[in-house]
């Protein structure tokens, strides 16, 4: 049976290839797809004797990147369960109250979180086993390799199981209350790998994953694609510039996905002049437009080539994508739809736009995940009547079908009576040639209601006063869109994913 059981079909192609590299391990840790195969079955044989896992069960986890994170998702897999994968910046209360809505049966956790996991024990009872990666046992918790080498080896599969299966859940950022879970289907991690094979992959290739595991784009942007093809994925536990410019020359990677913080990271890295990118075909950016000084910098220093694109947990993430040849002719462009995705801007009214005008950006397609877990209303609330998933991202498109993410509806911000978006702002701050990083969002204003505040963080040895940025912006700005105040900080909040967390800053200055 081929559906769920990944590793159990690649193994009869490429028994002896490498798949994974854990390069979070000292030294590191390197398996075969023999090997990966055999780790998912005594898994799977483990959860379902010892836990009592079975079709459609949750398995939880909370956990760093390494090579037990894929060993839960193709045991499940195995077994028809899913894998419901909690971010670990979640506080213990917000972890608690996922897990309840979810329910997991086995909670597989880093040695790090111990803490949060003794909070939210006594609250838990539905959780029959708990595994520990590393580190001591946890109230009693089980050691992950250990009972892995314990259980046989016996394959496992669930001959049930169909391509609208859920393989796992993955929780969306919400605006408001607390993140919902994606149901994402054996279909939509198929049709993915389609749209990412289309445009980007070969056999043969090398990545090095710096996306955490729980984030669409660490689990599925690359890495099943990758080993549904047969081809070696490297992980890092966390993500780390120097490492990661170790890594890409040590594994000779053939290609590489970050967002743009992670790119301007790399640059101060202290081993960026030294650092041999030559074996990348390409570089892949998204979550954010690139800086076009950031794409002339790596194809001046390095020789690098970008693609950029745009993704989303609830729809791909290969979504759309943006050539190298086009890097800089189409600056801030998310690209064209890929191969099996359809793609409008619509008006409030939810009709189609016309090119260069701005609406909400809506898709169809097979990539589609399947709703939010024990939340209809929800799902309900993102599809309209004609099977358009609506996105809640403001874009436009071109003449030549070239799209651009405007901003989120949730970032934008009124000021005057004027629709602002920050994202645009945000590409003029980053021409300044000592802006390293920078966020920017709406603030009250007794006046114009809202008005614009920058944050910015100064790049090495470079020195700027907000006097002087906003004369930058003043010269390539309407007045109106030009923020009112410039805050210079040490540092931006990053997530687990490296995109920056407006909604921290937000309560940071505006509260609430």
């Amino acid at each position: 049976m081929y559906i769920g059981d990944y590793m159990g079909r690649r193994e009869i192609y490429s028994p002896d290839t490498l798949a994974v590299v854990d390069a979070g391990k000292d030294p590191h840790w390197r398996f075969t797809y023999r090997q990966m195969n055999e780790r998912a079955n005594r898994l799977a044989n483990w959860l379902r004797d010892e836990a009592g896992v079975g079709k459609d069960d949750r398995v939880g986890i909370l956990a760093y990147d390494g090579v037990e994170f894929l060993d839960a998702f193709f045991a499940c897999g195995k077994l028809g369960a899913i894998l419901t994968c909690f971010n670990w910046r979640l506080h213990p209360r917000e972890l608690q109250q996922l897990m309840q809505d979810t329910t997991p049966q086995a909670m597989i956790f880093s040695h790090e979180f111990g803490p949060s996991i003794l909070q939210v024990k006594p609250e838990t009872p539905f959780v029959n086993r708990w595994l520990h990666i590393e580190g001591e046992a946890v109230d009693g918790s089980g050691h992950f390799e250990t009972v892995l080498q314990s259980a046989p080896a016996t394959p496992v599969v669930t001959e049930s199981l169909t391509e609208e299966n859920i393989a796992c859940l993955l929780f969306t950022g919400g605006t408001t209350g607390l993140p919902k879970a994606a149901q994402i289907s054996h279909r939509q991690i198929v049709w993915n790998a389609f749209n990412t094979v289309i445009h980007d992959v070969r056999h043969d290739d090398v990545t090095v994953n710096v996306f955490p595991l729980f984030h669409a784009g660490g689990l599925f942007a690359y890495t099943m694609t990758m080993m549904i093809m047969g081809n070696t994925v490297v992980l890092t536990r966390r993500f780390d510039p120097e490492q990661v410019l170790n890594l890409i020359q040590q594994y000779e990677a053939t290609f590489f996905g970050g967002v743009p913080t992670m790119y301007q990271m790399l640059t101060t890295a202290p081993n960026w002049e030294q650092a041999d990118l030559s074996r990348l075909r390409f570089c892949t950016s998204g979550g954010a437009p690139l800086p076009v000084a950031l794409v002339e910098k790596f194809g001046r220093e390095k020789g690098v080539r970008f693609k950029q694109g745009f993704g989303m947990t609830e729809f791909g993430p290969g979504l759309f994508a943006l050539p190298a040849e086009d890097a800089i002719r189409k600056a801030g462009s998310i690209g064209r739809p890929n191969f099996f995705v359809d793609a409008r801007v619509v008006d409030d009214d939810n009709q189609p736009l016309a090119p260069d005008q701005v609406g909400e950006l809506v898709l169809k397609g097979p990539s589609r995940s399947s709703g939010y877990y024990n939340n209809p209303e929800a799902s309900l609330a993102v599809m309209d009547d004609e099977g358009w998933f609506h996105t809640g991202d403001m874009a436009k498109y071109d003449t030549e079908w070239y799209f651009t993410i405007v901003d989120r509806k949730k970032d934008m911000f009124i000021s005057g009576g004027e629709n602002v978006y920050p994202v645009e702002i945000e590409q003029v701050l980053y021409r300044h040639p000592a802006v390293h990083l920078c966020a920017v969002i709406g603030v009250p204003d007794p006046t114009w209601g809202e008005v614009g505040k920058a944050c910015v963080v100064l790049k090495p040895g470079q020195t700027a006063t907000p006097e002087a940025l906003l004369q930058h912006m003043a010269e390539h700005l309407a007045k109106y869109k030009v923020p009112r105040s410039v805050e210079i900080l040490d540092e931006l909040p990053i997530s687990a994913a490296g995109k920056i967390l407006k909604r921290e800053l937000r309560q940071r200055f505006v509260g609430g």
